[in-house]
């Protein structure tokens, strides 16, 4: 997207010129997924695709707000003293809940501002378009008000529109991965304790190729939550016998030893993928760190296969995807990325390999689903930011 462009199309909106160009990248995960709620290890990083915004500050106390993704809602406007979630006002909520809970924080804000949002993320991707823009309005109020505001409060407020703002149970991996990245890395982040390490994705001879099945998941709607509780449930039965605080601190080993406490099945699956998952995504990152790239892939293969098998969170579109991945030339490896029930996957591709990759994927796909896939190269980005001139 052109900054050019953006400044346009603020204009056209709004009939004056836009201030300050900020920009949200959205996220993939290497390896780790619904181990972020379970106190467990993630490996995120950012990437180019993400969420642009245009703002000049206002003198009165309105919000306007206008996504050039949905011309169909038009402007939206509310007042920065009245941030009660209002189902009427759209895609503007996550905004207002970020705002709500900046301003219990710093107090309340001066004035508002006139917003335009463009966003290249696919809706519905499982690539964090959600997580973009509250990080986007995180760092746009911040820089705006210039306000004393770290940005690891910034991303735990983004969880936190997440969960009471919205009512969708999620972990911290979207929010910090979107706010925390660098560029040319990866975090192994540990959601238990918030330590983190940046890890090189140093892949010259190969591409991250992200498959969008064009299934979109709604996670509000779907199971999501029911997984949490799930895992929930299967925690309070282990800690009849175990000393932990969440499924993240249970090695393999411990859990294999106590797993016959879990009296229901589904349950014991779903803690047994938390589990392993956690474990799997730190020797991973080890793996990646060691130049084991083989190593690396078969780890995200062992990972789609528990997300299929033991915490069911993929679908057949998904699930189609990763399992043809692995049958193509030059493929490391392949899985299910995001929250599951729709949505994308990832693949790692040696580069000659790439384009008949899309190809032979792309078109059993379509035969057998019923509609084309779409295929992208994920491109490391840095965390939220405002976009300066010479960027």
């Amino acid at each position: 997207m052109e900054r050019k462009q953006l400044m346009k199309e603020f204009k056209e909106r709004f009939n004056y010129e836009g201030e300050r160009v900020f920009f949200s990248p959205g996220r993939i995960n290497l390896i780790g997924e619904h181990t972020d709620y379970n106190g467990g290890k993630v490996f995120p990083c950012a990437i180019t695709m993400g969420t642009y915004g245009v703002v000049k500050a206002r003198k009165d106390n309105k919000v306007h707000a206008y996504s050039g993704n949905f011309p169909e809602v038009d402007t939206i406007v509310f007042n920065i003293q009245d941030l009660a979630f209002k189902k009427e006002d759209n895609w503007t909520n996550y905004v207002k809940g970020m705002m709500k809970y900046i301003q219990e924080q710093v107090g309340e804000l001066p004035h508002g501002f006139d917003l335009y949002v463009y966003g290249t993320i696919p809706n519905g991707a499982s690539l964090s378009s959600s997580a973009s823009l509250e990080l986007l309005t995180g760092v746009i109020v911040h820089d705006l008000y210039n306000l004393d505001i770290s940005r690891l409060d910034l991303v735990k407020l983004g969880m936190r529109t997440e969960n009471e703002f919205l009512g969708l149970n999620s972990g911290i991996l979207d929010q910090f991965a979107v706010g925390m990245a660098v560029k040319g890395y990866a975090m192994l982040l540990d959601t238990n304790t918030l330590s983190y390490e940046q890890v090189p994705v140093d892949l010259p001879h190969h591409k991250i190729v992200i498959m969008n099945s064009m299934t979109r998941r709604e996670l509000v709607d779907s199971e999501y939550n029911t997984r949490r509780e799930q895992c929930e449930a299967a925690l309070e039965q282990l800690q009849e016998v175990v000393d932990v605080s969440s499924l993240g601190e249970l090695t393999e080993e411990t859990f294999e030893k106590y797993k016959h406490v879990i009296k229901d099945d589904v349950l014991m699956r779903r803690a047994r993928h938390a589990v392993y998952e956690s474990a799997r995504t730190d020797r991973a990152a080890e793996a990646l760190k060691a130049g084991e790239l083989d190593l690396f892939g078969k780890y995200m293969n062992e990972s789609h296969i528990s997300l299929d098998e033991d915490y069911e969170v993929t679908i057949e579109a998904t699930d189609l995807l990763a399992r043809s991945a692995w049958k193509e030339p030059g493929v490391i490896g392949a899985r299910m990325t995001g929250g599951g029930f729709g949505g994308c996957c990832i693949a790692i591709v040696e580069n000659d390999e790439v384009k008949s990759f899309v190809e032979n994927v792309g078109s059993g796909f379509n035969e057998k689903i019923g509609h084309e896939a779409e295929f992208y190269i994920a491109e490391t980005a840095d965390g939220a930011k405002e976009w300066v001139d010479n960027e």
